[in-house]
């Protein structure tokens, strides 16, 4: 295990208010991402598998009633979602950083759409012809599915064929504003102009009472976003105070945020959640990634992580309606709740594993090979600030 290597001194991280073009040295895979996704996606597995009490019919009662302990922490499981965001705005930077507008368009088409595909048509054959959930859902049409696989159903007005894809609207929205910023080429300022602008427009958004403006600036969601892409620039460039203080300011927000945010989750858990155990969460994910930005978590270099990474997005995918047939299956042939749970997670690892495999990275590989086949000549990439190498 190596040492964690300590942030430079801050006069060492500030950008030079000249931009000079280079991409700097090739960092090593941050692990750490991986395993955090993995957190993520099983704190929403566990809020709906243990903290959801609006569907007696999964478990026979309330989830409450059959695994109280499980409940209190399950019942906070949602604020996983916070933590995907915050990765994903530290992502998007990290990947499209020195690429040209064509590759930002394939690399999010190739990434989303092949295992969402195979999300969709695993789950609606569930949806559609297991009896354990036809009482918890209609039967899907021809169109809606055909609608679902746009990705684009929630602003159209069809029903997700799993609940928890309308999160994949948020984030569509997120790449669209982080495009026009593309589009111009990344550069340290122009990146952390556009977090300034996106944080002032979110923050006026809801007095504005604008569907346009809460559709596309999204106050709710809009913190954590911008704070995952301060944390890559403080990752690429070193730390300052500027980028500091766009962290601090986007937790500030989202934590003001949050009630508002919890009222739909209280209803799922039919009880009152805790302002203070929220505010802990949320502020220890900021704190998490913050860590990941400065290096701190550069010793994780475990190689499962890369596995645990590729299993998030399908286990994510698949977890709803899929996991509650199978505990309303296990329920009815007598199978404890515990031991259910732990199979049904097996098998949920399992099947993403299948999907990873056998859909998302062949089809990943051809819809790559389709969008890089009419490619045009590469855009030069834009001036950048020096890059400051990490051990």
């Amino acid at each position: 295990m190596s040492t964690v290597t300590p942030p430079p001194p801050l006069r060492e991280a500030v950008p030079t208010p000249q931009d000079r073009g280079t991409r700097g040295p090739r960092r090593p895979r941050l692990y750490v991402l991986d395993g955090l996704r993995l957190i993520a996606a099983l704190s929403v597995v566990a809020f709906h598998w243990t903290g959801v009490n609006i569907h007696p019919e999964v478990w026979g009662q309330r989830a409450q009633t059959v695994m109280p302990t499980l409940h209190r922490f399950g019942a906070y499981g949602w604020m996983g979602v916070q933590l995907f965001f915050l990765i994903s705005g530290f992502v998007i930077c990290m990947s499209c950083w020195g690429r040209s507008p064509r590759d930002y368009f394939t690399s999010r088409v190739v990434r989303l759409y092949p295992a969402y595909w195979a999300g969709i048509i695993i789950t609606t054959l569930v949806v559609n012809f297991a009896a354990t959930v036809r009482a918890a859902r209609h039967p899907m049409s021809l169109s809606d599915v055909l609608t679902n696989l746009t990705m684009l159903e929630r602003p159209l007005g069809v029903t997700e064929a799993d609940g928890v894809y309308w999160t994949l609207w948020i984030e569509l929205r997120f790449y669209l504003l982080f495009a026009v910023v593309a589009v111009m080429g990344l550069t340290y300022r122009r990146v952390l102009a556009f977090c300034g602008i996106w944080t002032i427009l979110a923050v006026i958004t809801p007095g504005t009472g604008s569907k346009l403006m809460d559709t596309v600036f999204m106050p709710q969601d809009a913190p954590y976003f911008i704070a995952g892409v301060a944390m890559y620039l403080i990752y690429r460039f070193g730390v300052n105070p500027m980028l500091l203080g766009v962290v601090a300011f986007s937790w500030l927000f989202a934590q003001n945020r949050l009630h508002i945010t919890v009222g739909s989750y209280e209803y799922e858990v039919h009880h009152t959640l805790s302002w203070p155990v929220m505010a802990v969460i949320s502020g220890a994910s900021f704190l998490v990634m913050l860590a990941v930005s400065m290096g701190a978590l550069n010793w994780i270099r475990w190689k499962w992580l890369t596995v645990a990474g590729a299993l998030t997005y399908p286990v994510y995918l698949l977890h709803q309606e899929l996991g509650w047939a199978m505990i309303r299956w296990g329920r009815d042939h007598g199978i404890a709740p515990y031991p259910l749970l732990a199979m049904c997670l097996a098998a949920i690892l399992s099947l993403a594993w299948l999907v990873h495999r056998y859909a998302e990275r062949p089809l990943s590989a051809l819809l790559k090979r389709l969008l890089d086949g009419a490619r045009g000549p590469a855009a030069a990439p834009k001036s950048d600030p020096p890059v400051r190498a990490r051990g």
